[in-house]
């Protein structure tokens, strides 16, 4: 298994893994599965040398992914912030995989010029906070009831992770 940089070829696999965790309504705000299509261009948002999508590559299969994006887009002022994004397939979890992507984006962010990261995790999602607070990031921020799933308000914590030496 590597980390390396997605293609536009990874994007379906992207998606899938992305999909895959809809149904649980813990990971992410979307009520129903996205397309392709409809990721084109967040996936061009990313660049290797300023805001990456990278991938696991487990034998020639997306194990998972981690995306970084831009906080408070086009205003420059928050170039230094990146939001961080990390999912993984349902036959690669728990194998540390989200430790190895979030430990590579803590360990490049200088290369980015990103002296801020942030997490965004709904607050019933404790396996990702868990992760998170494993590689010293911190609350910052608590949303309360600001996401519905079928009439149930779920709550958004905001971690967040600096870096002094940058």
């Amino acid at each position: 298994m590597h980390i390396r940089d997605a293609v536009e070829a990874d994007l379906a696999a992207i998606v899938a893994i992305y999909n895959s965790t809809i149904a649980c309504q813990a990971v992410t705000a979307d009520l129903s599965p996205v397309t392709v299509e409809s990721r084109l261009h967040w996936f061009h948002t990313h660049s290797s040398d300023k805001r990456p999508l990278w991938v696991v590559d487990a034998e020639g299969e997306v194990a998972g992914w981690l995306g970084f994006q831009s906080f408070y887009y086009g205003r420059p002022a928050y170039d230094a912030a990146a939001e961080l994004s990390i999912y993984v397939s349902p036959a690669y979890r728990r194998q540390g995989i989200g430790q190895a992507l979030l430990k590579q984006a803590i360990a490049r962010s200088s290369a980015f010029n990103i002296k801020t990261l942030l997490g965004f995790i709904f607050a019933h999602n404790h396996p990702s906070l868990r992760l998170f607070e494993q590689f010293g990031f911190q609350q910052w921020g608590y949303l309360p009831g600001v996401a519905e799933f079928e009439a149930v308000p779920r709550d958004l914590v905001i971690v967040g992770l600096q870096f002094n030496d940058h």
